[in-house]
């Protein structure tokens, strides 16, 4: 069973190095943009694995509206429906958006996520085109009721797992709370902090997580 993993917008494959799961693919937020995860479920016989960090995280619920009965397992981490600030939802406000681009651009992530000491860094930069398209995409997905509607079809049987940063300045800890009502018989984690790199911070409860789909 192949584990494609959607990685975060502007996010290194090295935000992955100390996971120890097999995956068959980290798809970049560009391969993202431009359909590269859907060519590769649909290519897939028998379903796949999704696991989706932040950005990501979006793209696997994406991947998961239009192809429900492909899906043999979703981890979600720092995963977001919706990542901007709306009336009744606490997302990100378009002031916050623009420091954390800026301080990509900067610091190249590090010193303005918070990365630990010894930890791999798990972000990078790109073009500025590229940088953009992602920007576009954070501003306007919205799969809010999107989701809602798969949960009253039943067409989604697999297992869900989910990793929200209890004080997570970017992927607010209330998405957690609204993908649990989505996935009732989900199992969510809320880890202590605010990083929001949880690969690089939980990479053994993801590793955890990976198998346990993979056995169902």
């Amino acid at each position: 069973m192949p584990v494609f993993v959607l990685n975060g917008w502007a996010a290194s494959p090295h935000a992955w190095d100390l996971c120890m799961f097999p995956r068959e693919r980290v798809f970049g937020y560009v391969e993202q943009l431009d359909g590269e995860p859907e060519r590769a479920l649909e290519a897939a016989p028998d379903g796949a694995v999704l696991v989706g960090w932040s950005m990501g995280g979006s793209g696997a619920l994406r991947l998961a509206l239009k192809y429900p009965e492909k899906i043999r397992g979703l981890v979600l981490v720092a995963a977001t429906a919706r990542m901007m600030k709306a009336p009744n939802w606490n997302g990100m406000s378009e002031r916050r958006l623009a420091a954390l681009e800026m301080g990509l651009k900067m610091t190249k992530g590090e010193g303005f996520f918070g990365i630990p000491e010894g930890k791999p860094n798990p972000y990078m930069t790109d073009t500025e085109e590229n940088l953009a398209r992602g920007l576009v995409y954070l501003r306007e997905t919205d799969l809010r009721l999107p989701l809602i509607d798969l949960m009253a079809s039943g067409r989604l049987k697999c297992p869900v797992r989910i990793f929200q940063s209890e004080r997570d300045g970017i992927v607010r800890p209330e998405n957690a709370k609204f993908l649990e009502s989505v996935f009732p018989g989900s199992r969510v984690d809320m880890v202590p902090g605010a990083e929001h790199a949880l690969p690089i911070m939980i990479p053994e409860a993801i590793d955890s997580a990976v198998a346990e789909c993979l056995l169902k």
